[in-house]
Protein backbone atom coordinates (compact mmCIF):
# COMPACT_ATOMS: atom_id res chain seq x y z
CA UNK A 1 0.00 0.00 0.00
CA UNK A 2 1.16 3.24 -0.67
CA UNK A 3 0.45 6.80 1.30
CA UNK A 4 0.08 10.27 -0.09
CA UNK A 5 -0.50 13.09 1.81
CA UNK A 6 -1.42 16.60 0.33
CA UNK A 7 0.48 19.60 1.74
CA UNK A 8 -1.16 23.38 1.20
CA UNK A 9 0.62 25.34 3.77
CA UNK A 10 3.94 24.98 5.65
CA UNK A 11 4.17 21.24 4.71
CA UNK A 12 5.19 22.58 0.62
CA UNK A 13 8.42 23.95 2.55
CA UNK A 14 9.00 21.36 5.12
CA UNK A 15 7.65 18.10 5.43
CA UNK A 16 9.64 17.02 7.82
CA UNK A 17 9.10 12.87 7.44
CA UNK A 18 10.41 10.52 5.05
CA UNK A 19 9.21 10.80 1.36
CA UNK A 20 9.47 9.39 -1.41
CA UNK A 21 8.22 11.20 -4.32
CA UNK A 22 6.47 14.87 -4.80
CA UNK A 23 4.14 16.14 -7.17
CA UNK A 24 2.89 19.52 -7.76
CA UNK A 25 -1.16 19.83 -8.27
CA UNK A 26 -4.34 20.65 -6.53
CA UNK A 27 -7.50 19.93 -5.31
CA UNK A 28 -10.44 20.92 -6.22
CA UNK A 29 -13.53 22.28 -3.30
CA UNK A 30 -11.25 23.49 -1.10
CA UNK A 31 -9.33 27.01 -0.34
CA UNK A 32 -7.01 27.71 1.36
CA UNK A 33 -7.37 30.41 4.06
CA UNK A 34 -5.54 31.65 7.30
CA UNK A 35 -7.98 31.72 9.92
CA UNK A 36 -6.83 29.43 12.49
CA UNK A 37 -5.39 30.43 15.52
CA UNK A 38 -2.11 29.18 17.02
CA UNK A 39 -0.45 28.94 20.31
CA UNK A 40 1.09 25.25 19.45
CA UNK A 41 4.29 26.06 17.47
CA UNK A 42 3.76 29.85 17.15
CA UNK A 43 1.97 32.62 18.47
CA UNK A 44 1.57 33.06 22.06
CA UNK A 45 -2.43 32.78 24.31
CA UNK A 46 -2.57 36.40 23.97
CA UNK A 47 -1.47 36.79 20.43
CA UNK A 48 -2.30 33.54 18.26
CA UNK A 49 -0.43 33.54 14.87
CA UNK A 50 -2.64 32.81 12.07
CA UNK A 51 -2.00 29.68 10.56
CA UNK A 52 -3.60 28.07 7.30
CA UNK A 53 -6.41 25.92 6.72
CA UNK A 54 -8.92 24.96 4.36
CA UNK A 55 -12.43 25.40 3.96
CA UNK A 56 -14.71 23.53 1.69
CA UNK A 57 -16.03 25.70 -1.18
CA UNK A 58 -18.03 24.35 -3.92
CA UNK A 59 -15.96 26.16 -7.01
CA UNK A 60 -12.59 26.51 -5.52
CA UNK A 61 -9.34 25.22 -6.01
CA UNK A 62 -6.50 24.50 -3.95
CA UNK A 63 -2.88 23.86 -5.22
CA UNK A 64 0.34 22.57 -3.15
CA UNK A 65 2.22 18.98 -3.17
CA UNK A 66 1.42 15.48 -3.10
CA UNK A 67 3.95 13.52 -1.34
CA UNK A 68 4.45 9.88 -1.43
CA UNK A 69 5.17 7.80 1.17
CA UNK A 70 6.69 3.79 -0.21
CA UNK A 71 8.11 1.37 1.92
CA UNK A 72 6.04 -0.45 3.86
CA UNK A 73 3.31 -0.26 6.53
CA UNK A 74 6.05 0.56 9.13
CA UNK A 75 6.84 4.01 6.89
CA UNK A 76 3.16 4.76 6.63
CA UNK A 77 2.77 4.75 9.93
CA UNK A 78 5.83 6.56 10.71
CA UNK A 79 5.08 9.51 8.70
CA UNK A 80 1.27 9.97 10.08
CA UNK A 81 2.72 9.74 13.40
CA UNK A 82 4.50 12.33 13.01
CA UNK A 83 1.70 14.33 11.15
CA UNK A 84 -0.57 13.48 13.66
CA UNK A 85 1.97 14.68 16.54
CA UNK A 86 2.60 17.88 14.10
CA UNK A 87 -0.85 19.19 13.41
CA UNK A 88 -2.37 18.32 16.84
CA UNK A 89 -5.87 18.39 16.98
CA UNK A 90 -6.12 20.72 13.56
CA UNK A 91 -6.13 17.88 10.92
CA UNK A 92 -8.80 15.65 9.79
CA UNK A 93 -7.71 12.39 7.32
CA UNK A 94 -10.11 13.02 4.11
CA UNK A 95 -9.75 11.41 0.61
CA UNK A 96 -9.55 14.30 -2.17
CA UNK A 97 -9.23 13.38 -6.01
CA UNK A 98 -5.54 15.35 -6.64
CA UNK A 99 -4.67 16.75 -9.86
CA UNK A 100 -1.16 17.21 -11.23
CA UNK A 101 -0.35 20.03 -12.85
CA UNK A 102 0.84 18.31 -16.39
CA UNK A 103 -2.15 16.82 -16.28
CA UNK A 104 -4.04 20.29 -16.61
CA UNK A 105 -1.28 21.97 -19.03
CA UNK A 106 -2.17 18.54 -21.14
CA UNK A 107 -5.54 19.09 -21.25
CA UNK A 108 -5.46 23.20 -22.28
CA UNK A 109 -3.74 22.40 -25.08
Amino acid sequence: MVLWVFGYGSLIWNPGFDFDEKILGFIKGYKRTFNLACIDHRGTPQHPARTCTLESEDEAICWGIAYCVKGGLEKEREAMQYLERRECEYDQKISVDFYKRMEILWNQL
